[in-house]
This record gives structure tokens, C-alpha cells and sequence, in this order.
């Protein structure tokens, strides 16, 4: 999701692909494993957070307000880890090689054994600290898995490579919330907040947590330890200064910039999902399979979009596709009803998704000398998840105040304002990459 440009003569250009050459050859081995690890462990991530809306709206009676911190800490945890894994994967072991696998290791261990606790607690703010210790696996392990895609492909093939793991990362987003939905139907379905049982969703995590222990094995057996990149070159000293330092480089500046801004804006899935079934009056037992819409938009759409993007410029896709964004939220401040009008958001949902995640971090890939690039990419996101953790709290607040139509209106003008202003921004970026001569001092 960065890009560093430079117009130095040093910056090699992104090597020409050989003749003849497949498409599905610029995607390596180290890609699809990853992509495996990821569609397996969001397999297990999306079970949980297709149910857990209901479960604290409806089930514990928790208010908009309330849920709203909880979701901001799914990612405002997730940002405070992240710099920290980034730095981490980036020390070099003994063999000189640097430690993106084992950090990834531990973070995604780290949010398999969260999976279990969700059986034990049954109070709000016991899920809370849950929540939060399963969003610090994902902190730690989010930058080196980004780090090792980028520096396993050519330049010129990121967005497609990123493009390929987040498709097969959505792959266990569709299949998540497909299998929560058959589990619960399996178990008697969903129980309310007047001393019901629960054993539905207890069902739904003890899947959940046995999903995402084959995750970790599948990271341990098949994704090398080492990709081996190209560009590998000096490790400074990895460290905070040291990660900050790198918003010299004008274009991860600009970069991040734009992302804080936009994430500033961008209303949680959770949030986004309660419209749709609150606005359009959607079965309760339905709300689960919301999120299929968008993981099969984002599943279709993310490498052809990936690969448009490293033809036309990551940069400049990133902030049109927050217009698809905004796009979506227009039928739901409409007076249109029915299934067409739901189609609709979910597909453009995805469509923001498939524009921006991949591609973002495709070009933050680009913006960041290889010696620190776990560094690099989780400063980018480190900015953004705390921008979208602000955006929870300040929308789960507003929907408690003026209810979540006007709640949606006001985002809505605000990211209009924003997608003008970053394209405005990235206007004159360019997809160069980064050489470790220009590691900040």
C-alpha cells in the first residue's frame, strides 16, 4: 500500500519479463504459500467476526457506542504492535538472514490461541482484552508476511503478486462467514441477552479455534524461511528512530499521508454490515452471510485489479478506489429497499477493498529500501489502523447521538473531501522503486 519514488538515475527500472512468459509465472511459490496460510487462518479470523456483532448487539446487549471501542481496538491494538513486528522481522539471525518468518510465526500463533479464550469469557470487557491480544497477533505478523511477498516478486509483478494473496486471503473471508452461518444453523442458531443459551456461538469459536491452529501449521511446513530477494542489502540497526526516519523518503510520506486520511473515513465492515441489515430490514440469522458479498467481490476483482494497477500506477488507483467507497454508501442513504439495493453495497464494498489493500501494499513495497522494508510497511499501516480505529470510536459515538443514517452522511461528506485531497496528493507519483542507497541516515 506504498510506493517511495525516486527520480535518482540509481533506481534501477522493474526488469522487462522474458518473452513468452506466463502471466501466472510472475506469482512465486512463496506467494501462494503465504496466500494458503492466510485463506486458512481467515478462514478461522472471519468465522469470529461474522457472528460477533450479533453476539454483543444482540446477544449481550451491548450499545453502538460500546461496540464501536470494541471494533476500534480490533484495530487500534493491531496498530500498536505494528511497527514493533515490522522492526523485529527485520533484525537479522545469526545466518544474516532477516526474522520475517518467525515473527509472522508468532503472530499468527499468538491469535490461534486467542480463538479458545472466547469460550471462557463471557463479559464485555473480557472480550475486550480477547480481542485485543488476537489483534496483537495480527499486528506482529501483518508487515513481515507483506515484507516477504514483496521482496519474493519482481517489482514490476507486485500488485499482481499482492493481488494473488489477497484473493486467496478473501477466499477464507467467503468461506468464513459461510461456515459460522452453518454451524450455528447446526447448533440451534443464535441466542438473545434474556438467559438464552449460547451454545451456537460457543460452537462457532471452537471451529473457529481449530481452523486457525492448521493455519500456523501451514506456515511452519511450507513458506521458506528465507525468499531470497534480490535487492537484499545493509541492515541498519533496526529501531523506532529508525522506522520514523523513513517519512524522508517523499514518496511514503505522501503515501502515508493519504492513507491516514482516508482511513480517517472509511466506516469498520462491522459498522458498514448493521446498516445494510438495520436500514434494508434483513433477517437477523441472515447477517452472517453479509460479509460473502463483499469477500466475493473482493475474491473476482482483486487481481485484475492488482495487475491494472502495476500499469497504470498503484498510487493513483488507491485513492479511486476509496471512491468506490463512497459509491457504496449511497444506496444506503437512499430510499431504495430490496435485495438488488444490498447486492449493490456488498459488490462495490469489494470493489474498494480489491483497489486499495493489495495495491497499497504494493506500493509501499516500492517506497522502502529491501533492509527495511518490514519497517516501511508498518509504518504505512500503523497510520492507517489507528486512523480507522479513531474512525470507530467517532462513528459508533455519532450513530449513539444522531443515529446511524446521519452518522453515514457525515463520513460520507468527509471521505468525498478526502479522495479529492489525496488524488490531489499522488497526483504526480510515480511507481519507482526504493534502492538501499536511500535508506534514510
Amino acid at each position: 500500500m506504498y510506493v517511495a519514488e525516486s527520480r535518482s538515475p540509481k533506481a534501477p527500472a522493474a526488469p522487462a519479463p522474458r518473452p513468452g512468459r506466463r502471466a501466472a509465472a510472475a506469482v512465486p511459490g512463496t506467494v501462494l504459500a503465504l496466500g494458503t496460510v492466510s485463506l486458512v487462518t481467515d478462514v478461522s479470523s472471519e468465522m469470529v467476526s461474522a457472528v460477533l456483532p450479533l453476539y454483543l448487539l444482540t446477544g449481550l446487549g451491548l450499545s453502538p457506542l460500546g461496540f464501536g471501542l470494541l471494533d476500534g481496538i480490533q484495530n487500534g491494538f493491531s496498530a500498536l504492535v505494528r511497527l514493533a513486528g515490522g522492526h523485529l522481522a527485520d533484525r537479522r539471525g545469526a545466518d544474516g538472514a532477516p526474522r520475517h518468518k518467525a515473527v509472522a510465526a508468532a503472530g499468527y500463533g499468538l491469535s490461534a490461541l486467542c480463538k479458545p479464550l472466547l469460550l471462557l469469557v463471557h463479559t464485555v470487557p473480557l472480550i475486550g482484552a480477547v480481542l485485543a491480544v488476537d489483534r496483537t497477533g495480527k499486528g506482529l505478523r501483518t508487515a513481515p508476511r507483506d515484507a516477504m511477498i514483496s521482496l519474493a516478486t519482481e517489482p514490476a509483478h507486485r500488485g499482481r503478486a499482492f493481488g494473488v494473496h489477497r484473493a486467496m486471503d478473501t477466499a477464507g473471508a467467503l468461506l468464513g462467514p459461510l461456515i459460522a452461518f452453518l454451524v450455528l444453523r447446526l447448533a440451534g442458531g443464535p441466542m438473545l441477552a434474556d438467559g438464552g443459551e449460547r451454545h451456537g456461538y460457543d460452537a462457532v469459536f471452537t471451529v473457529s479455534a481449530c481452523v486457525a491452529l492448521l493455519g500456523v501449521l501451514v506456515l511452519l511446513l511450507f513458506v521458506p524461511g528465507r525468499p531470497a530477494p534480490a535487492d537484499d542489502g545493509p541492515a541498519p540497526a533496526p529501531g523506532l528512530r529508525a522506522g520514523l526516519a523513513l517519512l524522508r523518503l517523499p514518496g511514503l510520506r505522501r503515501l502515508a499521508l493519504c492513507a491516514v486520511l482516508l482511513g480517517l473515513t472509511t466506516v469498520s465492515d462491522s459498522f458498514l454490515y448493521l446498516l445494510v441489515q438495520r436500514r434494508l430490514g434483513l433477517a437477523v440469522d441472515l447477517f452472517p452471510l453479509l460479509p460473502l458479498g463483499t469477500a466475493a467481490a473482493f475474491l473476482l476483482l482483486a487481481v485484475p485489479l492488482g495487475a491494472l494497477a502495476d500499469r497504470i500506477g498503484r498510487r493513483r488507483l488507491f485513492p479511486a478506489g476509496h471512491g468506490l467507497l463512497l459509491l457504496a454508501y449511497g444506496p444506503l442513504l437512499s430510499p431504495l429497499r430490496g435485495l438488488p439495493v444490498v447486492v449493490c453495497v456488498l459488490v462495490l464494498h469489494g470493489a474498494f477493498y480489491a483497489a486499495t489493500d493489495g495495491v497499497l501494499a504494493a506500493a509501499a513495497a516500492d517506497a522502502v529500501p529491501a533492509a527495511q522494508r518490514g519497517a516501511g510497511l508498518a509504518l504505512v499501516g500503523t497510520g492507517q489502523a489507528l486512523a480507522r480505529f479513531a474512525c470507530s470510536l467517532v462513528f459508533g459515538a455519532l450513530w449513539s447521538a444522531v443515529g446511524g443514517s446521519a452518522a453515514l452522511a457525515w463520513s460520507a461528506a468527509a471521505l468525498a473531501g478526502c479522495v479529492l485531497g489525496a488524488a490531489f496528493v499522488l497526483r504526480d507519483s510515480h511507481d519507482v522503486p526504493a534502492t538501499d542507497s536511500e535508506v534514510p541516515s
